[in-house]
Formats: structure tokens, sequence, C-alpha cells
């Protein structure tokens, strides 16, 4: 039977915004098509555990701080991980930390996994709204991707890093390039939350594909009905277009 493990990384810590939800509808997408899906808490001092998704959810500055030096030292597991195929999603605050690291209003400096190429530092005044991207994780089938984002820091990208997408509506990554989250082959790093994966199903299939071919080979997902998601992302892009 196909399955698919998640990982849920600092789930007592990183867990505002309601970024639970992203695992909710990954379980009911894989369980709608019977495929088995297993997911495992991982928190500070535990040992990283072989998962086919990572999972980083967001957090407040505190939270952060609580994790970041112990997710610091599951780097080196988490990038052998990725390398052996495993999919990443990180939200919000724990996207900041999958790069380099993060520098908050109070110059303290929270280390990163060094996973992605960038840096964020805290900026003088929250970037709170309803946000929507177009990106394009396989070529020649873009999309749109919907949300609210609110973030004080601003994260830039190294040089050749691709964000995850281009900013239609809202903010993004730094209010200034038009970039939103990264994307480096199976990870996955944004702002959006709210959470994000409910309004975005094509996402959440993305992920649960990207996700299973570490173990499975190339993946088809039989279609599901989603018109309730489908009219949930049109009203948020009215709305983010309208704000």
């Amino acid at each position: 039977m196909t399955d698919l493990t998640v990982c849920h990384l600092y789930p007592e810590h990183l867990n505002i915004y309601a970024d639970r939800g992203n695992i909710a509808v990954l379980r009911y997408r894989c369980e709608r098509r019977g495929i088995g899906f297993t997911v495992a808490g991982c928190g500070p001092g535990d040992p990283l555990p072989e998962a086919d998704l990572y999972y980083l959810g967001g957090g407040q500055d505190r939270d952060q701080v609580a994790v970041s030096e112990d997710l610091a030292g599951k780097a080196g597991a988490l990038r052998t991980a990725v390398a052996g195929g495993a999919a990443v999603l990180a939200v919000c605050g724990g996207y900041q930390l999958l790069g380099h690291g993060y520098r908050g209003h109070a110059g303290d400096e929270m280390p990163g996994t060094g996973l992605v190429d960038l840096m964020t530092e805290a900026g003088p005044k929250r970037m709170i709204g309803n946000i929507t991207i177009r990106c394009e994780l396989d070529q020649g089938d873009p999309h749109t991707v919907v949300g609210f984002e609110n973030h004080a820091g601003r994260t830039h990208l190294g040089a050749g890093v691709e964000p995850l997408g281009r900013v239609l509506h809202g903010n993004g990554n730094n209010g200034s390039d038009r970039g939103e989250g990264v994307r480096a082959g199976r990870v996955i790093g944004t702002y959006i939350h709210g959470p994000l994966l409910p309004k975005n199903p094509w996402l959440a299939d993305w992920l649960v594909r990207a996700s299973l071919e570490r173990r499975h080979g190339e993946i088809h997902l039989d279609p599901l009905d989603d018109a309730l998601e489908l009219e949930a992302h049109r009203v948020a892009e009215r709305i983010a277009a309208s704000s």
C-alpha cells in the first residue's frame, strides 16, 4: 500500500496561525485516495526521523528562539534527507529558519538550517494582509496561490535562488522585489498561511506527489471533488485584489 510519512517539526512551538490545518489537508487528500498517512512530531532534543515530508509551521519570535539552536543542530540530517528525495514545507516562522538565520528587532540572532540561501531580518513594521501570488512549480502549468501574510521579517534570497512565486497582490518576502517564498527542488518556503493548503488544493497535491516519489517513483493522483476549495480560492483572490 502506498503511504506518506510526515515529520511535523516542533508542533508544540511552531503552531500558530492555524498551521496544523496544513497537516489535516494532507491527511484528508491522502485518505480520500486510499493512501496511508502517518505523522510524527519531532521536538527539541529528538533525533530527526526518516520521513517523506518535513513540515515547519509558524511561530512568534520567542518560539523561534526556543527551537532555532536545536533545528540548526538537525540541519545536517535534514540536508541528507532532502538530498535523498524528501520534501519540505516551511511556513512563516519556519520559512525564516530554512535560511541562514533570522535577526530580530533587538538584534538577537537565530540560526537557521542553511538549507536554502536566504536571510531574514525584522523590519520596522509588520506586513499584514491578503495575498495572491502566481507560481509555476511544473513547467507549463501555472497556478495562483492565495492566503494571508502577517510578518515583520524581510527575507532576501541569495543570487540564483528562485521565489515560490511572484506577488500579484500583497507584500511577499520583503515588500520590494515582488517575490514570495522560496522553491528549491522539493523544498517550499512561504509566508502564506491562514492556513496555506485548504484554499490551494493543487499545491497540496503537488506536495503529496513530490513526497511520495521519494519511495514510490512517479505518482498519479486521481482528482478529487474540489468545488468547495476552489470557490474558497476564488473568493480569496477577489478579496486580495480589492484590498
